[in-house]
């Protein structure tokens, strides 16, 4: 097996020490397009958590003081050092996560991009002087580091969504303890690696991987952890939100999505199945703010279904390493079981398969990229999350019809709409309950704006200005007798 340039680290990162498996526990890493296994990560718990925030506590006494311009110069070393090595990591990617090689790729430049904009961004950190009531005293506000910070990321982006909570951190002058997912955790660890090459001291980044419970529980009750930063599902967050009361800890939430794509009458038909290709299908239809449902108006209900139809035929499964591919494998049985589950309660309750709807060929996890018509509000996929490529397309009439039944979730991610409609488009951006609206396009992460829901989809943005809030504490400073 390939270690991809000596990328793949198969062992956690603690206070500057790289600590392999215990011989018997270790936790074996598949490919899910080929079945193979990779290698080994070790099954860290509360021990090891313990000791990594103790590194973590240490390291930023030091830490939190460095100057400014030597963290902006360790962010660029580390971007220079995605960008150097992106090839290999996306071919890292891959293997462990299934995503065609384009997409891989695609992850680690938005990654070090992330690394790039905080750099940038925490030069802006300003304070501000404040007009004092009197003349005898002056009142200011100065930005300091929170301290320790957890990172727990999902499998789903394990490059990209480490980066958003690394990059801001590092920037502000915190200290970090993540925990990647246990089915793609080299993508994770080898930031560790990455850090150490480019100069950042020891118990500055610590990376374990194994058991949730274990290490988000020896997270969440650690005082000296002053903020923890999750991306999942809505069920762990709210756990996590919960336990976080005890110690009074910072939270930022990335949670599941809902997200709806409506279709005017008045669309340009073409990009709306461009942009509905990139919003479904990216990642096998495994991403949080993945389209769940489309709603399209009647006027051109049947050309949009044909057209996507077509295009939905078209994709190229297989192993995402191989050129060409635009669909990989699901991340594992579970998900596919889910997905079927999906598609068995739209049947039952009259909705039409019109394409795909079963495992695909090449066995293991693949499935065909699926899509349903007919369906209706009261289908599973119209409140819960897919995550699968699964599209299923609904009918409305009105456009005050289609707002309502797009706010009727839990959710408030992300929400995309077709329109030529200058008008329209604005009342959407008010009507729509959701963190992020997209007009006219199905793909709107770019490291320039703040990423982050409403509602039960989460709280505190990553990105943007807006993405270093969570890192820093504000401190009111009062200077009297003058």
């Amino acid at each position: 097996m390939s270690n991809f340039n000596g990328l793949m680290m198969e062992a956690n990162l603690i206070g500057g020490q790289w600590i392999k498996a215990d011989s018997g526990t270790a936790i074996e890493v598949t490919n899910p397009a080929t079945g193979d296994v990779l290698g080994t990560v070790p099954n860290a718990g509360g021990d090891e958590t313990e000791r990594a925030i103790a590194a973590a506590s240490e390291a930023f006494k030091t830490f939190g003081r460095t100057s400014l311009s030597e963290r902006v110069g360790l962010l660029h070393k580390l971007h220079d050092a995605l960008m150097d090595n992106q090839e290999d990591l996306a071919q890292m990617l891959t293997a462990e996560q299934g995503k065609p090689i384009f997409e891989a790729r695609g992850e680690i430049a938005i990654g070090a991009a992330y690394v790039k904009w905080f750099a940038e961004e925490i030069r802006r950190a300003k304070g501000e002087i404040i007009p004092a009531p009197g003349n005898d005293r002056r009142l200011m506000t100065t930005r300091h580091p929170v301290g320790v910070v957890g990172a727990i990321t999902p499998w789903n982006f394990p490059s990209s969504m480490l980066a958003r909570k690394l990059a801001p951190a590092l920037a502000a002058g915190c200290t970090v303890v993540a925990k990647p997912a246990t089915s793609t955790p080299y993508s994770g660890l080898v930031w560790g690696k990455l850090c150490q090459d480019v100069g950042y001291p020891d118990g500055v980044v610590n990376i374990l991987t194994g058991s949730a419970r274990g290490i988000g529980g020896a997270i969440m009750e650690s005082p000296d952890v002053r903020k923890v930063t999750f991306t999942g599902s809505t069920e762990v967050g709210k756990t996590l939100i919960r336990q976080s009361a005890d110690t009074v800890k910072k939270v930022s939430m990335e949670l599941g999505g809902n997200a709806p794509f409506i279709v005017f009458d008045d669309a340009d038909v073409d990009a709306a199945i461009e942009g509905a290709m990139i919003a479904k299908f990216r990642n096998m239809g495994q991403t949080c703010v993945c389209t769940n449902r489309f709603y399209v108006q009647a006027g051109i209900h049947d050309t949009f279904v044909a057209k996507l139809k077509e295009a939905v035929a078209a994709l190229k499964l297989g192993n995402g390493a191989e050129d060409g591919v635009q669909q990989g494998p699901l991340i594992d049985d579970g998900a596919v079981a889910k997905v079927e589950e999906f598609i068995a309660d739209a049947a039952a309750k009259g909705g039409d398969v019109v394409q795909g709807g079963k495992r695909h060929a090449n066995g293991g996890s693949f499935f065909e990229p699926t899509v349903i018509t007919g369906a209706t509000q009261d289908m599973m996929f119209a409140k819960e999350e897919i995550f699968g490529p699964l599209a299923a397309v609904f009918k409305f009439e009105a456009e005050e019809d289609v707002i309502e039944m797009a706010n009727d979730t839990e959710f408030g991610l992300a929400a995309y709409a077709y329109t030529r409609d200058i008008a329209r488009a604005f009342r959407l951006n008010e009507g729509l309950d959701y963190g992020m609206v997209g007009i006219n396009t199905g793909l709107i992460t770019t490291v320039e704006a703040p990423f982050g829901g409403v509602k039960e989809s989460g709280m505190g943005k990553e990105g943007g200005s807006q993405g270093l809030d969570d890192y820093m504490e504000t401190k009111y400073f009062c200077v009297a007798g003058l």
